[in-house]
């Protein structure tokens, strides 16, 4: 041989009895050096070569292309799943999940279904450790098929939606100086394969900020949108990044896909995410993006203390509310909202959490006393006791009253929050109750709304604001599609009207 030949290097793994997975690699080799070439040549051929990444298939999982990193140094093989659902079938543990097979693609979503043989706990090269399902499918690569075990796992940090790790690859010869030696792929061979089409949609791209796309709420809202004929994306809001830079600012999303390109976005920020999803709301705004609610109304109305602040200040009606720092004044405290029993809330509380009911001044002393210790806030409010375990969930979206339910607390509890167990119920409201709930959402700058109020003998009373309400409660006591409304509202911001001729 002249100059530079291949070098095989063989890893003998558990099995002493054959090779389980081969690998090639470009060396420098002087002639006459011992190596076996020719003995080899032969198995070498009836082996299947794959590079460092290859197209593969799962036909049993309608997931014709995925694209894969091949790994022998991880030993177990994973594939993109989220949504996972564990269910029974004919008795045996099943899971359907969705999977994203087109990397930096979350249009394309297969709904994938696979009988589970286990659950394990798999560390990740980072060292992770994460209990995950395990299936065994069929796998399709180049002309051979064979089965392998699968571990389901969100791989949208990651650059590819599959790995194939060296259990699945026993005889198999790997070079990773090379790519696809089973075939390639190009991106829009993959997008035909999936009936992807690249065609402009005459509706608006919708982005929705969240956590959960399994909600109620955020299922609602991509459907309405998708109704109305928008290209609607539920966001995760742990997985968007920002660059700030004075001539490219960006926000992306974990995978490399940069997000600029939204008309809109809707903010539905759960209460632990508040500082970071308003920072990334602002970020949007700082874009040119439109937001449903904008982030300094969102900020607002997550300060319980500086909500109320702002209600009393334009002459809006709360029940008697009390704040302080230090325990030394736990007693004036309890006295300046009328006595026990009394309502104590944590500031950081929503759903109805965070909100204990203290039947007496014992009971008041020990409770404040105990949070305090804590280093948490918290408010202490007079308890309406006409209320008799209701109160009034109004939904505001423009200006403008779209639904309203009286919620009625279950039987022993206080807290009429549907999260709590409480019911709910269609309800007229009265014009002072209207006035004060259009009013409070106006005065914390909120598009859309949850106003809460209680009726008591001075009157309604207003409880709470909320920036991300529920919609399956008010929704299903109503009737209305509030879902819908919500969407038009982004429609009408943006001036956005149905083009002449398109049925959507």
């Amino acid at each position: 041989m002249q100059g530079f030949f291949l070098l095989l290097k063989f890893l003998f793994l558990t099995s002493p009895s054959h090779i389980k997975v081969v690998h090639l690699r470009a060396n420098s080799v002087m002639e006459g050096d011992p190596f076996p070439y020719q003995a080899l040549q032969m198995n070498l051929n009836e082996m299947i070569v794959v590079g460092s990444e290859e197209w593969c298939a799962f036909p049993s999982l309608s997931i014709p292309a995925i694209k894969a990193r091949v790994d022998s140094g991880a030993k177990t093989s994973s594939v993109h799943a989220v949504n996972i659902q564990p269910f029974k079938r004919d008795g045996n543990p099943w899971v359907s999940f969705d999977m994203h097979p087109l990397q930096k693609n979350l249009k394309v979503t297969v709904r994938c279904e696979a009988k589970v043989i286990d659950r394990r706990t798999v560390k990740s090269s980072s060292g992770d450790a994460e209990k995950r399902y395990v299936i065994r499918v069929p796998l399709k690569l180049g002309g051979d098929i064979w089965e392998i075990e699968l571990t389901l796992t969100n791989r949208d940090s990651m650059g590819y939606r599959m790995l194939l790790g060296r259990e699945a690859m026993e005889g198999i010869l790997v070079n990773p100086s090379s790519s696809f030696c089973q075939g390639n792929l190009t991106i829009e061979e993959a997008k035909r394969i999936y009936d992807v089409t690249e065609t402009k949609s005459s509706g608006l791209k919708i982005g929705l900020l969240a956590s959960n796309p399994d909600l109620y709420s955020n299922q609602r809202i991509i459907e309405a949108g998708e109704a109305r004929g928008h290209e609607m994306m539920f966001l995760n809001i742990k997985q968007c990044y920002m660059k700030m830079d004075r001539e490219q600012p960006e926000v992306h999303y974990r995978g490399g896909t940069v997000l600029n390109d939204l008309d809109a976005i809707i903010p539905r920020i759960r209460p632990s995410m508040t500082f970071y999803g308003c920072a990334l709301t602002r970020h949007f705004e700082s874009l040119g993006v439109a937001t449903l609610n904008g982030s300094i109304a969102i900020t607002q109305s997550r300060d319980k203390l500086f909500s109320l602040q702002l209600l009393q200040k334009n002459g809006l009606d709360i029940p008697t509310t009390g704040f302080a720092n230090s325990p030394i004044d736990t007693t004036d405290l309890i006295e300046m909202v009328g006595g026990a029993p009394l309502i104590v809330k944590l500031l950081e509380g929503t759903q109805g959490r965070g909100v204990v009911l203290a039947e007496t001044r014992k009971a008041a002393e020990s409770v404040i006393n105990a949070i305090k210790s804590l280093r948490a806030n918290l408010l202490v409010q007079e308890f309406i006791k006409e209320a008799d375990g209701k109160d009034l969930r109004c939904f505001v979206i423009d200006g403008k009253i779209v639904a309203s339910i009286e919620r009625v607390a279950a039987p022993g509890e206080f807290r009429a929050n549907i999260h709590q167990g409480g019911s709910a119920r269609l309800v007229k409201i009265t014009p002072e109750e209207k006035k004060l709930a259009l009013l409070a959402a106006k005065t914390l700058g909120l598009r859309v709304a949850g106003v809460d109020i209680i009726r008591s003998r001075k009157g309604p009373l207003l409880l709470e604001v909320n920036s991300s309400p529920g919609l399956e409660g008010i929704e299903s006591a109503t009737n209305i599609d509030v879902a819908g409304a919500m969407i038009d509202a982004i429609e009408k911001k943006l001036h956005w009207k149905k083009p002449k001729g398109v049925d959507l």
